[in-house]
């Protein structure tokens, strides 16, 4: 009986047949996307610091609004001499006003939160310096809004907090967040898909060039029956040939010796296959939306919103910059104003924006040629004051 039993089992190996695939099994699954972490330093260092798109976005509004000077009002009037307008065309002794505004602006993108400390002297703001986001904490009251801030760095904390007078030497500018009481949402935050896209289409892109450009593949193995698998001396040795001669950009362009029964088949897609060129462009695209950019200033193809680099220019200040600094200019001359003078704001220098000479000149001529309304009125709806008569 036994004997049977082996008969059929040598039967059943000699049926056995040599596939024409050669000895190869090939698993494949749908991997999961890795996406960057939402925390400030992760933002910073993929959306800032390694993607292009975002980091010009962000230079191009900081520097723009950085460039509108504050005008001080007292009332209606402009009061140039105004202590206030000394402090802020030279906030601190290290910085400009236009080094000190970019860095407050960049957080404040970046970050989603801008901090400002001031420093007083004798009951008066003598000094302002901009604060890292990520080492200032908001440290909430009984009411719920903050009442203290704690700055974190080197492993030791200072408290600002409100004093004697009831002065906050810290002023918290941030974006609006659905989701959060204290903290402002960055643009990098819904920009951070778009981002992790468009890096990771540029690295692949690199690890092509450095392959000579050419895609990857498998390497099939068509042994003797019998010696299916390649040995453990073989497999190590042409492992080591791979790695060391034929992968970086010195191996690029090298031919393969296959012998043995190997032969290489290409698996992965081309670039032209994959569209990359335009899913990389709406990436950048997504990522300008986000910012508030159009994507024409940023070089990107294939956006038609704007007639010309004219009209997206303009379009770029009145919704993106100038909301910004005006923002910033109602913080600080709220924060700002000495006790007393609760009728001194800032304003913005519209006139001296370059981007906006030619609708200012359109306004000048249509109010010039309204006789309809006297010269006082033409003046206010140009921002000035009424004429002092002598």
């Amino acid at each position: 009986m036994f004997g049977r039993f082996r008969r059929l089992a040598r039967m059943r190996a000699a049926e056995a047949k040599a596939s024409a695939a050669g000895p190869l099994i090939a698993l494949h699954q749908a991997g999961r996307p890795r996406w960057t972490p939402r925390d400030y330093a992760s933002l910073a260092r993929e959306g800032f610091v390694k993607n292009p798109v975002a980091y010009r976005a962000v230079a191009m509004i900081a520097q723009a609004a950085a460039s509108v000077r504050f005008l001080v009002y007292d009332g209606e009037a402009e009061a140039a001499d105004h202590p206030l307008a000394r402090l802020l065309e030279r906030p601190n002794p290290v910085q400009t006003r236009s080094v000190f505004l970019e860095q407050v602006y960049a957080g404040l993108l970046i970050a989603g939160n801008a901090y400002v400390e001031a420093v007083r002297l004798d009951g008066l703001v003598r000094e302002l310096y901009a604060l890292r986001a990520d080492r200032m904490r908001a440290v909430p009251g009984r009411d719920g809004w903050p009442e203290a801030y704690v700055y974190a760095v080197a492993g030791r904390e200072a408290k600002l907090a409100r004093e004697a007078d009831g002065f906050l030497p810290v002023l918290h500018v941030r974006l609006f967040h659905p989701a959060d009481d204290h903290y402002g949402l960055s643009p990098l935050e819904p920009a951070a898909q778009a981002v992790d896209l468009h890096n990771a289409m540029a690295a692949w892109n690199k690890a092509l060039l450095d392959n000579a450009a050419r895609p990857s593949g498998a390497l099939i193995y068509r042994g003797a029956p019998g010696a299916e698998n390649l040995s453990d001396e073989q497999y190590e040795r042409l492992k080591a040939e791979l790695e060391n001669g034929r992968s970086g950009p010195r191996g690029a362009g090298r031919p393969l010796l296959l012998e043995g029964g190997l032969e290489w088949r290409p698996m992965s897609l081309t670039p032209q296959e994959m569209d990359f060129e335009t899913g990389r462009n709406a990436a950048a695209r997504d990522i300008a939306m986000a910012f508030g950019v159009p994507p024409m200033l940023l070089g990107i193809p294939g956006d038609a919103t704007y007639a010309n680099y004219e009209a997206a220019n303009l379009a770029f200040w009145r919704q993106t910059v100038l909301p910004l600094a005006g923002r910033l200019a109602e913080a600080l001359g709220a924060w700002l104003a000495p006790p007393g003078e609760d009728a001194v704001r800032l304003g913005l220098d519209e006139d001296a924006v370059p981007a906006l000479r030619a609708e200012r000149a359109t306004l000048w001529a249509q109010l010039e040629a309204a006789s309809f309304i006297g010269r006082d009125e033409k003046r206010a709806a140009v921002g000035y004051g009424p004429e002092e008569t002598p």
